[in-house]
């Protein structure tokens, strides 16, 4: 739920007693043992089942399970996120590849949008992403996005050795 529609709900309270009450309310599921917690998402807040009940839930069947997105779809969105605004070509000249489908199967899915046109050649438009990316992936906002050299140590840390050795003869 976004802060202004809390805000809504008591007009007369202030920015600051309702950052104190959510406070309380998260203290209280962290303290009382609940399987649920108070989590801010989006530039909202939701009360999410907490992660180590995860396990649970998908042997009970409960948990809906959410279409996963392709390859090409994360590294598509990957590159809306870091480089936003941007346009359909630039993706394609990054990818190597039309990304048309791609594109029009992460707007459907509300991950990204159109948020502007460019200033060039038939002013095409551009593409940035949505507050339902930010809670797909649990951020915050775009900030908390793993900076380039964290992703580098990343991907080196779970790269399998020898998984590229070539076996002479």
């Amino acid at each position: 739920m976004p802060v202004e529609e809390l805000s809504a709900l008591d007009p007369d309270a202030s920015a600051a007693a309702l950052s104190a009450a959510l406070d309380e309310l998260r203290l209280h599921y962290d303290t009382e043992g609940h399987g649920v917690e108070l989590v801010e998402i989006a530039g909202g807040w939701q009360i999410l089942t907490r992660a180590e009940y995860t396990e649970a839930i998908e042997r009970a069947q409960l948990a809906a399970r959410p279409q996963r997105l392709s390859a090409a779809a994360l590294e598509t969105l990957a590159i809306i996120a870091y480089r936003q605004p941007i346009g359909r070509a630039e993706i394609e000249e990054i990818r190597g590849v039309n990304v048309g489908g791609v594109l029009k199967s992460l707007h459907e899915r509300g991950l990204i949008d159109v948020v502007g046109r460019a200033e060039g050649l038939g002013r095409p438009l551009l593409y940035g992403t949505t507050p339902l990316f930010l809670e797909h992936f649990a951020l915050r906002h775009l900030e908390e996005l793993p900076r380039a050299d964290e992703l580098a140590i990343a991907l080196r840390a779970t790269a399998v050795p020898g998984a590229h050795d070539v076996a002479s003869p």
